[in-house]
């Protein structure tokens, strides 16, 4: 056996160990969270660009999977006669690893971030948003509008902009919101 395939091999192994020894360990002692840049993320998230938890190509996970993927490359393209040089197998072993960490990086990335999101409304992104009047508002009183936004449906208190009454049923345009009260004129 000869250094560069003995190096490959070792990082093969300690790559698999590592991955191996996380997932075992993560799941009796359920991981700590590790806090950063502003944003509370678990230490296989690593750390991201935003506030939102997300997964960072340094994380743990895609840097194991480099050192796993570089050394099981490495032994595949030593072992071929073309490649058999550490000049050839390295680079090549390299580029591969790259490949597979960035594959398994975006692969993480799509499912944090999918997960993460959430279909709870931004207040900001209401107004001008169409509603229909679940309750009468009276003159001067406080009616209920219901409203759909990023699929969900959502109810809240309404009052007439101009104060005038607006009959049950009606669809109102939200033109701004002032606690948690929203004022509403027909559409």
């Amino acid at each position: 056996m000869d250094t560069a395939f003995l190096i490959y091999l070792i990082c093969f192994g300690v790559g698999l160990l590592f991955t191996v020894v996380s997932g075992i360990l993560g799941g009796v002692f359920g991981g700590h969270e590790i806090h950063g840049d502003s944003s509370d993320t678990h230490a296989a998230g690593g750390f991201a660009s935003h506030d939102m938890p997300g997964f960072s190509p340094l994380s743990p996970t895609v840097l194991a999977t480099f050192v796993t993927a570089f050394g099981g490359l490495g032994m595949v393209f030593h072992s071929i006669p073309a490649t058999h040089s550490p000049f050839l197998s390295a680079p090549l072993a390299m580029l591969g690893a790259f490949a597979v960490a960035a594959v398994v990086f975006w692969v993480f990335n799509t499912i944090f971030r999918k997960t993460q999101g959430s279909s709870e409304g931004r207040v900001a992104n209401l107004v001008g948003l169409t509603a229909v009047l679940n309750t009468s508002i009276p003159e001067n009183g406080v009616g209920e509008i219901a409203y759909v936004q990023a699929g969900s449906r959502y109810t809240a208190p309404a009052r007439a902009e101009d104060g005038n009454a607006v009959a049950r049923g009606s669809t109102v345009r939200i033109t701004r919101i002032t606690g948690s009260e929203f004022f509403v004129t027909p559409v």
